[in-house]
């Protein structure tokens, strides 16, 4: 029988990986974009963090 904390840390692991998946699909899914109007939204936010995008 699980008790609530092993139910809590279960949970939370799950919410961090989630996070950290979707994180790393905006991330590289803008940063690799080829559409003009989605690139040049981004390009000057993916400069300032060092992000190459060309």
């Amino acid at each position: 029988m699980k008790t609530i904390t092993q139910s809590l840390i279960s949970e939370r692991i799950l919410a961090i990986t989630f996070a950290l998946a979707l994180g790393s699909l905006f991330l590289y899914g803008v940063g690799f974009a080829q559409p003009h109007q989605i690139h040049d939204a981004a390009h000057d936010t993916r400069h300032a963090i060092g992000f190459p995008c060309h």
